[in-house]
């Protein structure tokens, strides 16, 4: 197969199209779920193909195809230049490039216990045991409990002289507790809310994660909310946990931050961005402490890989720096508008979508101390935790999240939960009135499952590495 598309790149070598890659990408999924102490479902799914990009005459144009022969690969090269020179006739922008250097090498995500080697019913046992300690009190009505495993292989080949293979192992779950007391409704979920929390690891990350452990603690706090009191309004500190962070973190700095957003390709679906390039090295996005930063090299994250589906390197670059806006996730024809190179952050979600600038693990750097003197230093706030909803303008600017849970901070302890909290804030005023973070013992990525963007709509896994954080001055209050 690998001399098949080698051969298919000396072919649009020799049409002589300015650029062309071809990506070849094998997938399976396995998904595992359990609900009020039934099986759900049970699935393995198998998907593979291929997709091609060319650029000739300052335009894109793209092909893909699952059927994989000397044929078929042909025909998808010929495609793909035949759509590059009907999208050259159509617009007057130009396509600029400056490919990465040539790459080659066999690349394998960390896994010490092949998921797909764990036997089914010891996946189910473990599932349905999280299950029976959540179904333990009277008012929980629903325990749902999920794994998710994948196993992506994906070759690289480009007329740069790229030849990369890079084999992803990727395991998840999640728990989500549903308590009932009359008309009254709450949900715990563990680690995360929204499907999961995953890793690029193997099934000993699914052993770390503890789902009956964390299946007890979304029991307790879940039936604690039933009588719990509306989060009431006020402007106050905060102190939001790593996993709320790692959303705000996407939401308000991770998706700004994309060159293609600010350039305009994303405005019918995804919007634009506040941070436009005249901003870039002077913009002050937060205070001094906030260092936000890309980085696709941390081991077992999600948002990590060796080389982007442009085929440049990995690497790791500052987005904000001392509270400063200093860098843009960036493709290699998004860069070109600015005078830069590519930062690496293509990707796509299969063989037969072209590649969008996507998000790596966008983190926020840790500070110093622990969460409990965090807390010791607030003399009235809320702890807020596990996102329950967001919402966030097409410009970045202006957002509402809930929450599942908070907590009033009195004195420096944690006393009473409140139900069903939210807050709001425009993103740089947000970001100004961060003043503590925790230290690098308490900051953890976060594994996204479910950042979408694109047309035809992509679904990308990413990550976010935080810590929780204590802001200012944030106005929160409660639904009813």
């Amino acid at each position: 197969m690998k001399s098949l598309f080698l051969e298919a790149i000396a072919y649009l070598g020799k049409k002589g199209v300015t650029y062309a890659d071809i990506r070849y990408v094998d997938t399976v999924d396995e998904l595992i779920s359990v609900e009020d102490m039934r099986v759900d479902g049970v699935s393995r799914s198998h998907d593979r193909g291929f997709g091609i990009r060319v650029l000739d005459r300052g335009a894109w144009g793209f092909a893909s195809d699952w059927r994989i022969g000397p044929q078929s690969v042909i025909a998808a090269c010929d495609l793909a230049i035949a759509f590059a020179h009907a999208s050259s006739s159509v617009t007057s922008d130009r396509v600029s490039i400056e490919p990465g250097e040539a790459a080659k090498g066999i690349f394998y995500s960390p896994c010490e216990i092949d998921p797909f080697s764990v036997k089914l019913d010891n996946k189910l046992d473990y599932l349905l045991w999280a299950c029976r300690v959540m179904k333990e009190h009277k008012n929980v009505m629903h325990g749902i409990c999920k794994l998710n495993f994948r196993r992506i292989d994906k070759s690289f080949f480009n007329t740069a002289g790229s030849d990369i293979r890079q084999v992803f192992t990727e395991s998840g779950g999640y728990i989500e507790c549903i308590a009932i007391l009359g008309d009254e409704v709450q949900r715990r979920s563990y680690p995360n809310s929204h499907g999961s929390n995953i890793a690029r690891a193997g099934y000993e990350y699914v052993k770390e994660m503890d789902l009956v452990g964390g299946a007890e603690k979304a029991r307790d706090e879940a039936v604690s909310l039933l009588r719990a009191k509306p989060c009431p309004e006020s402007v106050t500190s905060v102190v939001i946990g790593g996993s709320q962070l790692a959303l705000q973190i996407h939401e308000s700095c991770g998706h700004p931050a994309e060159l293609d957003r600010v350039l305009g390709d994303e405005v019918s679906y995804a919007g634009l961005s506040f941070l436009t390039p005249d901003k870039l090295d002077k913009y002050r996005y937060g205070s001094d402490i906030v260092n936000i930063y890309a980085d696709a090299t941390i081991p077992s994250s999600i948002g990590s890989f060796f080389y982007d589906d442009e085929g440049i390197k990995a690497g790791r670059f500052d987005i904000v720096k001392d509270g400063i806006f200093t860098g843009y996730l960036s493709s290699m024809e998004s860069a070109s508008h600015i005078g830069a190179l590519s930062t690496g952050c293509m990707r796509s979600e299969s063989w037969n979508l072209p590649p969008l600038v996507r998000m790596t693990n966008i983190n926020l750097k840790p500070g110093k101390g622990s969460l409990a003197e965090i807390i010791g230093d607030v003399k009235d706030g809320v702890l807020l935790d596990t996102n329950k909803s967001w919402s966030i303008d097409t410009m970045r600017l202006n957002f509402q999240f809930g929450c599942e849970i908070a907590w009033r901070i009195k004195d420096g302890r944690l006393t009473e939960p409140y139900k069903n909290p939210v807050y709001s804030g425009i993103t740089p005023e947000f970001w100004k009135n961060l003043t503590a973070i925790s230290g690098p013992e308490e900051w953890r990525v976060w594994g996204i499952p479910n950042c979408g963007k694109g047309e035809p709509v992509q679904t990308m896994r990413v990550g976010h590495g935080a810590s929780p954080a204590r802001f200012d001055g944030i106005s929160i209050g409660g639904l009813r």
